[in-house]
């Protein structure tokens, strides 16, 4: 299941080889349910979820949530080559504390260990962690519990994009560039299924629906629908209803493709520049 602004999603899927979903659905949200990612609303948000299973009776009831916001921060670090995972969670934990922006105790950290590099300094472990803020984490579990629903895992939404999207790759292939424009905009850029580099600007689908219902005071559902309808290639003037709203909806849309391009190239660049041993990316997966 993935929350994002203005939605909610969720599937049942089994994996035998590939992944098959046997059952999906989704429900719109009302606007400041969840803000930037974050649950701002969870009585509502578990609301809509038992609406959603309600309509859905197949879903599976267990669930594993994906999440995606501004505040859950993920970074590579470089450690010796240390086998006991005991002392490996030790040693990822002190080193967290520098790599992170936020208090130790305030935060919820996993990690994988994702192969060797060699370095001036020898070999060393190469390690992707993850940090979320523990009262995000608690307000989407307070939710799904309140809807009767059993959380049993929580993942960062761009791993499971890259899981989902990746294709297979040879060896020497560049890294892939992963977009998933929605409620947000989540960008990830993976070498061989593993994550490099992930960020999430607010600037999605609702986002504009929520400039577009402002201007021309609409409900949210109506402004997504005019979004939808208009888009980016149909002339003005083949759009059935209001031509004023029409025009708004594509000005709306236009400069909302931009700004997401905008953001697309920063973290391209900011992710080349931090990596130095990086190949530049040279295909682009837009969901």
């Amino acid at each position: 299941m993935t929350v994002e602004p203005g939605r909610i999603a969720a599937a049942s899927v089994s994996v035998n080889g590939s992944i098959r979903i046997e059952d999906g659905g989704w429900a719109d949200l009302d606007p400041g349910v969840v803000r930037d990612g974050e649950v701002a609303e969870p009585e509502a948000l578990a609301q809509a979820l038992r609406e959603l299973w309600l309509e859905h009776k197949d879903l599976d009831k267990k669930l594993r949530i994906g999440v995606a916001n501004s505040r859950i921060v993920v970074r590579t670090l470089l450690l010796p080559i240390i086998t006991d995972s005991k002392q490996l969670a030790a040693a990822v934990n002190f080193q967290a504390r520098d790599a992170i922006p936020m208090p130790i105790a305030d935060a919820v950290l996993d990690f994988h260990a994702v192969g060797t590099v060699e370095t001036r300094e020898g070999p060393r472990q190469r390690i992707i962690l993850v940090a979320a803020r523990r009262d995000m984490i608690n307000d989407v579990l307070t939710a799904v519990r309140a809807a009767g629903l059993k959380p049993s895992a929580i993942d960062l939404s761009a791993f499971g994009m890259i899981r989902a999207l990746e294709r297979k790759r040879r060896d020497g292939d560049n890294p892939e560039l992963f977009v998933a424009v929605g409620g947000l905009t989540n960008l990830a850029i993976a070498d061989h299924g593993v994550c490099a580099f992930t960020r999430v600007a607010g600037g999605g689908l609702e986002s504009l629906a929520v400039d577009l219902a402002a201007r021309r005071e609409l409900t949210s559902a109506q402004a997504r629908s005019w979004i939808y309808l208009v888009g980016l290639e149909a002339d003005l003037g083949d759009i059935a209803g209001d031509a004023a709203t029409a025009a708004d909806a594509r000005e709306v849309l236009t400069s909302g493709v931009r700004r997401i391009a905008t953001e697309i190239r920063a973290s391209l660049d900011f992710q080349q520049g931090q990596a130095e041993d990086s190949s530049a990316v040279q295909r682009v997966v837009l969901t």
